[in-house]
């Protein structure tokens, strides 16, 4: 897959039902990786689908690094990870120039961070400070940076998957609204079930579960995928309903900010992507129910001193008050 700015990127054409055939087969092939967690999966690769960023918050231990390392290599995408602590600076992630050659001659040479890779695992985004957060912004939104007065473009596509530990773990910086607002979904992986983990723990020795994934797409056939979510049909009854979702969250007495128009066109675009994942062409009402809390929980402020959970379920308030187009 294109991981640099030397050649253009390849087009490749695909019908609406071929580019959902293949979503759906990026889906069950991570999900090898990841058992018990499909739903999860779907959630991923409809972020990636829809062009977007993905925030995991959740616990050590759960698969956060695998989900990451299982969409890089089954869309057949370069793949970095950076260790987010509190003495990283945003230079350990943009890059920057250092001077090589002799006394005579010498110049000073571009050095790519981390960042100009395709599949960008942020691990821990929390535990950095403020100034390294913010690196990420500009690179999220625009898709380029801006290093020593140069913009330098990011490789197509460009997705970045964070982690943050929960917030009353020690030692973590709350991720602004700003920084929030760049990931189109935020999800909790949590513990596979009981039956699930058991088999597990019976099942697998010491292999790596992403080493036997395929890379299943070629240069291209991304971006064409991509496309295609953007001409998923969507009736006005789905707008309908994704207005009323966000409306909703303004007129919340349990929320003291709600979702944004800009959240509602994000919340959209993810609208279209799962139609896709799930093997349809065209959105329904239940595509916009079942990413709504991923959507527009992060995206809202809760009453008081109320958090993520409170955020959340005042989320699930209004789709249990809101009845489903039919």
């Amino acid at each position: 897959m294109h991981d640099g700015h030397a050649s253009s990127p390849a087009e490749v054409s695909l019908t609406s039902e071929a580019a959902s055939a293949r979503a759906q087969d990026l889906l069950d092939e991570i999900g090898k990786a990841l058992e018990g967690k499909r739903a999860f999966v779907s959630l991923a690769v409809t972020t990636l689908i829809a062009r977007g960023h993905l925030l995991i918050e959740d616990v050590p231990g759960v698969g956060k690094t695998t989900l990451a390392r299982a969409l890089a290599k089954v869309v057949g995408a370069p793949f970095r990870r950076v260790q987010f602590t509190s003495d990283l600076l945003p230079a350990d992630v943009l890059g920057g120039s250092i001077y090589e050659g002799g006394r005579v001659g010498g110049a000073l040479v571009f050095r790519p961070g981390p960042i100009f890779t395709s599949v960008l695992l942020a691990d821990e985004l929390n535990r950095s400070t403020p100034r390294t957060q913010s690196a990420l912004l500009e690179a999220m939104e625009e898709r380029h940076v801006s290093i020593e007065g140069e913009t330098r473009p990011l490789p197509d596509p460009f997705f970045v998957v964070a982690t943050q530990n929960p917030e009353e773990l020690h030692g973590t910086y709350p991720l602004p609204e700003s920084q929030l607002d760049r990931f189109l979904l935020r999800i909790s992986l949590g513990h596979p079930d009981a039956v699930t983990e058991r088999a597990l723990l019976r099942d697998r020795r010491d292999e790596d579960p992403v080493h036997g994934l395929r890379s299943l797409l070629v240069d291209g056939e991304l971006r064409a995928i991509q496309r295609a979510a953007d001409r998923v049909e969507v009736d006005e009854a789905v707008v309908d309903y994704v207005h009323e979702l966000v409306l909703a969250t303004r007129q919340s007495t349990l929320l003291s900010q709600g979702a944004s128009t800009r959240a509602a066109l994000a919340m959209m675009r993810a609208v279209r992507a799962r139609a896709l994942v799930e093997g349809r062409t065209f959105a329904l009402p239940d595509d916009a129910k079942e990413l709504a809390v991923a959507a527009l929980a992060h995206r809202v402020r809760a009453q008081g001193e109320g958090g993520r959970l409170e955020a959340s379920r005042a989320v699930m308030e209004i789709l249990d008050r809101l009845p489903v187009p039919v």
